[in-house]
């Protein structure tokens, strides 16, 4: 069977494409799970790797959940409640967890729609760009369930509390406009410049010292459930092993001699 990730490398940036267009990218294989957590963990342990392109093959980014097996009561939704409920936490959900421990940035190329977990899947990424043509949906109450991968925490620190609950109790959907509207995009632009922008955007991110941009991206992320006096300290003990990384070194000497930095 063909990969579910199509990866692609530019130098220091990668590119991974859900790769499932009839289904719409739709996220309900134990296997894909477990494709996206190794892939987490690959980009992770290769310090060349500066940046990712996450995008989608085909009309949609990420149609969420496939509702012919929810129907169906196969694949991951299959079994008791006890069942279930550990399908999740063994399945999809080693997504959110992956994404989150991921400290290369990831920049979400929407170029269609973006639907329950595949709304859910953008907000895991640090930059999300859309095409003009993309729609946004936390449409789970829609089929009678609730967000199963982590949606009700990562869509809220995105676009507030009270539009999360909108789309969240509504389950409607949005389009491009609107969700640069309420912050959930930085930038919409049409479908066939997308990929070229999201590129241009994770060129420009790997074109500073990585070990400084990872250790930025984890104090985000980390800052979101900490305290000011904590998140300081941790702050302090980042920086003193950026001040003794060799990029740090060369990015200085570059500024003074006012030449482009040189990493390898």
């Amino acid at each position: 069977m063909d990969p579910f990730l199509l990866v692609e490398r530019d130098g220091p940036v990668v590119t991974a494409t859900l790769n499932r267009p009839q289904q719409r990218n739709a996220l309900s294989e134990a296997e894909h799970f477990a494709e996206i957590e190794d892939f987490c963990r690959k980009v992770d342990s290769d310090r060349g790797i500066r940046a990712v392109v996450l995008t989608g093959a085909g009309s949609a980014f990420c149609a969420g959940g496939d509702v012919k097996k929810m129907r169906d009561r196969t694949g991951m939704f299959s079994g008791s409640p006890y069942g279930l409920r550990n399908g999740y936490r063994m399945g999809i959900q080693l997504i959110p967890k992956a994404f989150y421990e991921l400290e290369t940035p990831v920049v979400a190329a929407i170029n269609g729609p973006a639907i329950g977990a595949g709304l859910d899947l953008a907000c895991m990424c640090d930059v999300r760009i859309a095409a003009d043509t993309a729609l946004f949906a936390e449409s789970f109450v829609k089929l009678g369930i609730v967000p199963g991968d982590g949606g009700a925490w990562l869509l809220p620190r995105i676009i507030g509390l009270s539009r999360a609950s909108l789309m969240t109790l509504t389950g409607d959907s949005i389009d491009a406009r609107q969700a640069l509207e309420y912050g959930l995009v930085s930038s919409v632009v049409p479908a066939g410049e997308l990929l070229g922008a999201a590129r241009e955007i994770a060129g420009r991110i790997a074109a500073n010292p990585g070990p400084a941009v990872r250790l930025a991206k984890r104090l985000l992320r980390e800052g979101q459930d900490m305290k000011l006096g904590p998140l300081l300290e941790l702050s302090a003990a980042y920086q003193a092993l950026a001040h003794n990384e060799e990029e740090h070194h060369e990015a200085v000497a570059a500024f003074l001699e006012r030449r482009p930095p040189r990493f390898d």
